[in-house]
């Protein structure tokens, strides 16, 4: 398997693991203990406590990003385009996806915080048009 292809595995599995870990627990722990009913946690409304919502919101973004990665790794591995800058842009994505989860679901968010959480986020996006910029110049 390709650096790109387990990459891609990694922010999947990153993703159900972020909601496990965070969203799951705390869902989970209230109806275990009686605490809320299982149908209290409702679609249209966040409730909960602040690191709890910034758990849904940093789920909900890896599921936003997810596909985005998963069509550019597609794609290079069906035109077969690969080498090192492709390695570590892809690896650099993966890093920078789980730091930007953890700034979001661990630290108060202070405009430093939301600052490195957004350079993190930038730094995905700059690996992503640059691996779109090499699938159009090469394939």
């Amino acid at each position: 398997m390709t650096t790109p292809l387990w990459m891609l595995l990694g922010f999947t599995v990153w993703t159900l693991f972020l909601l496990l870990i965070t969203v799951g627990v705390y869902r989970w722990a209230r109806i275990l203990t009686g605490r809320v009913e299982i149908k209290e946690f409702r679609a249209d409304k966040v409730e909960g406590e602040d690191w709890y919502k910034r758990a849904m919101r940093a789920h909900a973004n890896c599921i936003e990003n997810l596909p985005v990665f998963g069509a550019l790794v597609f794609i290079l591995h069906a035109t077969g385009t690969g080498g090192e800058l492709i390695d570590n842009l892809c690896i650099t994505i993966m890093a920078a996806r789980v730091i930007q989860s953890m700034i979001h679901v661990s630290v108060p968010q202070t405009n430093r915080a939301v600052s490195f959480r957004f350079t993190f986020y930038f730094i995905q996006i700059v690996c992503f048009l640059w691996l779109s910029i090499i699938i159009m110049t090469t394939a």
